[in-house]
């Protein structure tokens, strides 16, 4: 078999796992923005009416309610800014027709099942002094958005050699009883070393300290990701998406209500799992 076909097969295998897992059944991580900021992390939210978000200089997570309506939309709008890009990772449903679609990809939410969970005793602990040394890390190895405060979310470990901070890994959105384990990323000179394996599992360590489970996601297309992520110990739990969209420079009429996967919808095409 070629690596083609295998990477194939794999996908397809995975794509078949997510279209078995129950498509209306309501989960507290189906919308982990909204849960993170009505519960542990409520002192980063910004509010107008239903629709939160984190401060821009933590991470780019918005909470939409899980059926928006034209308020919601007007409202996020507002709260954005005419022309702004805003992220709405994991959002199901359809635009409004005047927003635009800037970026979208396929991504997957995987969950601890069987994670062996253990402390590196060479991490250390980040903190907001490390930021420089983490932005750079970010920029060599591009795990996803990391900003100049998104340390404050969480506990985040890294791993030096010679005095230069070349793995790390941290904490993101917080549902009550879930932390996302995020920015898991090595120095390419680096790699090879299980260090982010080390780093995951010492997060993972943290979390379930406090008797809470961690989860993660990453883009679909990932597949050596996912494979190792399963390895270790996470679950497939779910297709998501990571999308962003522009408001308009103009006031939003409203937007249909969110849809599930596996219902159609006239217009333009809903944004669904895998």
């Amino acid at each position: 078999m070629t690596t083609e076909t295998s990477t194939a097969a794999t996908v397809t295998d995975r794509a078949a796992r997510l279209d078995a897992l129950p498509a209306d059944t309501p989960h507290i991580l189906d919308n982990p923005a909204l849960a993170s900021l009505t519960g542990p992390h409520a002192r980063f939210a910004e509010r107008r009416g239903r629709v939160l978000r984190y401060p821009v200089d933590v991470t780019g997570w918005v909470a939409l309610p899980d059926e928006p309506d034209a308020k919601d939309w007007a409202d996020l709008a507002a709260l954005a800014g005419p022309g702004a890009e805003v992220p709405l990772s994991g959002y199901c449903g359809r635009l409004p027709d005047d927003w635009e679609v800037t970026f979208r990809i396929a991504g997957v939410q995987l969950v601890d099942e069987s994670l062996a969970a253990a402390p590196a005793p060479e991490a250390v602990r980040l903190g907001p002094a490390d930021v420089p040394e983490m932005l750079d890390l970010v920029a060599r190895t591009r795990p996803g958005p990391f900003l100049h405060r998104t340390v404050e979310l969480g506990t985040y470990l890294g791993i030096r050699r010679n005095g230069t901070l070349v793995a790390m890994a941290g904490e993101r959105l917080h549902p009550p009883g879930w932390t996302e384990i995020s920015a898991v990323c090595t120095d390419p000179a680096a790699r090879g070393q299980g260090l982010g394996t080390r780093l995951v599992r010492a997060v993972a360590h943290g979390i379930r300290e406090r008797g809470e489970t961690p989860f993660l996601h990453t883009a679909a297309a990932n597949t050596d990701a996912i494979r190792l992520y399963e390895s270790l110990g996470f679950r497939l739990r779910r297709g998501t998406a990571f999308l962003a969209a522009r408001v308009p420079r103009r006031p939003t009429a409203g937007p249909p209500a969110c849809r599930r996967r596996g219902q159609s919808s006239a217009g333009r095409a809903p944004v669904e799992p895998l």
